[in-house]
């Protein structure tokens, strides 16, 4: 018996099976498709806010905003702007770099490597909330090869203010043709032989060089009148909480330092004889009231008139992986002339020459001493010393967090007691005064 297309059909949908789709079915069409209408609003008014947020600025802002300090968990700007579809043209105007706050020419300096990078942000983390977010100087990072993007995206998401990134000229980072090389070769052996530190290493010879001459001069600095030289991995005990760099310049300070010590004579034995000799040819470049006295034992500070040093040194240097400093003095016609006499003799090769005798001999017989700031309101820490201010008010207050215990400016190695007893300081800021 044949059976009909109608038979064959699907059957109907059972009406018990879902009570509401039958009495939408029971309703006539035009009720039907009011019924509809709800539901299409909300698809066109969301199809409309994709368009809006998309082409509309003042909304796409508020939108970025939002996901920046508030609720955004993405640290890279690369995986951001991927994350929300924005691009960098976009991010630019949507977000400037904040505008900085202190109102001096001044910059963080930092000598880094990419491999240096925890350590890099270990300090600008420190740096940023003890000082740099009440004013948000900018950031300017050398390094002897490209940065990387890792780097990059790091650091700048750190800082509080604008970020440079440069690359050393390879002339700046590299033996000079002058050097002999066996001999630099040979006397490296030699040092290696003794223990002396870093001495087989070549790379801390070109870093010292470089911080000796040329970091100044970088085209990144040119604009900036003062420098603020942070180490990676290094510590910041205290908030800092007034602009360092307004300081020195209202009361005409040139170089300012947290601590001092002695150096190791086998890195630099001809340093002070060369230095000496220097003088005797450019005389007109010895300070009056300078700080001979803090180099020389019993030895007075050059008087006005007098046209060389003497004296033997006793090796007392400020350490400089710390300086705020000028950067005009280093441009000075002094101390270029002094850096160029100073690299022509090798010395940074054929011994271990450091940038922190060099810049200390520098400021220390080419100024007055009045010009030479002690900081000593700032706890730091630079492997393996560190040093606490011991005023008590700083940590009632909480404006420090450090032992006073663990303290090298009363260390015996340390040099300070004796900047203070030539700066006229009966007692520094650093002596000891615990509860």
């Amino acid at each position: 018996m044949s059976t009909s297309y109608k038979d064959k059909a699907v059957p109907r949908m059972n009406p018990s099976a879902n009570t509401l789709f039958w009495q939408y079915r029971r309703h006539p069409r035009w009720s039907r498709i009011f019924q509809l209408v709800p539901a299409i609003a909300l698809v066109i008014f969301v199809i409309f806010g994709i368009f809006a947020l998309r082409s509309n600025e003042p909304m796409k802002k508020e939108f970025v905003k939002e996901a920046v300090y508030d609720k955004s968990k993405i640290y890279t700007e690369k995986d951001f702007l991927n994350a929300y579809g924005i691009s960098q043209t976009d991010l630019a105007r949507i977000v400037p770099p904040s505008e900085q706050i202190g109102k001096e020419k001044a910059t963080l300096v930092m000598l880094v490597r990419n491999r240096e990078l925890n350590d890099a942000l270990k300090s600008m983390r420190e740096m940023e909330d003890r000082f740099n977010r009440k004013f948000r100087y900018p950031w300017t990072f050398l390094n002897d090869e490209p940065f990387t993007e890792d780097f990059i995206n790091y650091t700048s998401g750190m800082a509080s203010g604008k970020t440079s990134y440069g690359l050393i000229n390879k002339d700046q980072w590299s033996l000079p043709h002058h050097i002999d090389q066996e001999k630099v070769q040979a006397n490296m052996k030699t040092m290696v032989s003794k223990n002396v530190i870093y001495a087989g290493s070549m790379s801390y010879r070109h870093m010292c060089r470089y911080n000796s001459g040329f970091f100044y001069r970088h085209p990144l600095l040119a604009d900036y009148k003062w420098y603020w030289r942070v180490e990676p991995g290094v510590e910041y005990f205290c908030d800092v909480d007034y602009d360092v760099f307004e300081y020195m310049r209202a009361h005409d300070k040139v170089y300012g330092f947290v601590m001092s010590m002695y150096e190791y004579l086998v890195t630099i034995e001809t340093l002070w004889d060369s230095t000496k000799e220097f003088i005797r040819t450019h005389p007109q470049y010895l300070a009056s009231d300078n700080s001979l006295d803090f180099f020389v034992d019993n030895h007075p500070p050059t008087q006005p008139g007098e046209k060389e040093i003497t004296g033997t040194y006793n090796l007392c240097h400020f350490w400089s992986n710390f300086e705020i400093a000028s950067l005009d003095f280093w441009r000075s016609q002094a101390y270029q002339d002094y850096f160029s006499y100073l690299d022509s003799l090798g010395g940074f090769f054929y011994e271990r020459w450091g940038d922190a005798p060099i810049h200390s001999l520098a400021v220390g017989l080419f100024l007055p001493k009045t010009k030479i700031h002690h900081f000593g309101d700032i706890g730091y820490r630079h492997p393996p010393y560190s040093r606490c201010p011991q005023d008590v008010d700083s940590h009632r207050s909480g404006r420090c967090f450090c032992s006073r215990k663990d303290h090298f400016d009363d260390d015996g190695y340390s040099c300070l007691p004796r900047w203070w007893k030539v700066a006229g300081q009966s007692v520094g800021a650093g002596i000891k005064q615990m509860d």
